[in-house]
């Protein structure tokens, strides 16, 4: 089901006419080496729908975050390892698999890459206008960063 969900959220937002965006991201992934390129964007109402595309190195990490609004994921490559604040793994995710983040500074959590291949992702972002893409948490006391 969250995966029908996330590519209807894709698709309706494609449909909507996202326009194309080049050029550097809102926000600095967290490890060295990680990489974020905005693939188009447009606003309806309140909310800005964002589609971008996120690589991880092999060992790198999002670092600590949350997100003012949902977010939709699908992994293309690799295997994304997910933790919650509580430092819990709350989600394995392989090439194919989808994933949604909810909203809200209670909602901190981590995305690392424990693989020996890039994960690539292809995230859909709806969040309130003018919204940052993530705000930096710090680390809740988890032996990993």
């Amino acid at each position: 089901m969250r995966r029908n969900m996330a590519r209807a959220a894709l698709a309706t937002v494609s449909l909507a006419g996202l326009s194309l965006c080049t050029g550097p991201a809102f926000a600095t992934p967290a490890g060295p080496g990680v990489t974020g390129t905005i693939i188009s964007q447009t606003t309806i109402g309140s909310m800005d729908y964002i589609l971008r595309e996120i690589t991880l190195p092999p060992g790198q990490s999002t670092g600590w975050h949350y997100h003012d609004g949902t977010l939709y994921g699908f992994v293309r490559q690799g295997t994304l390892s997910h933790f919650d604040s509580a430092c819990e793994s709350d989600g394995v995710y392989r090439a194919g698999s989808t994933l949604t983040e909810p909203s809200g500074s209670d909602h901190v959590h981590i995305g690392r890459n424990l693989g020996k291949v890039p994960v690539v992702l292809d995230v859909l972002y709806v969040l309130p206008h003018g919204a940052p893409l993530s705000e930096d948490a710090p680390n809740p006391g988890c032996d990993f960063q």
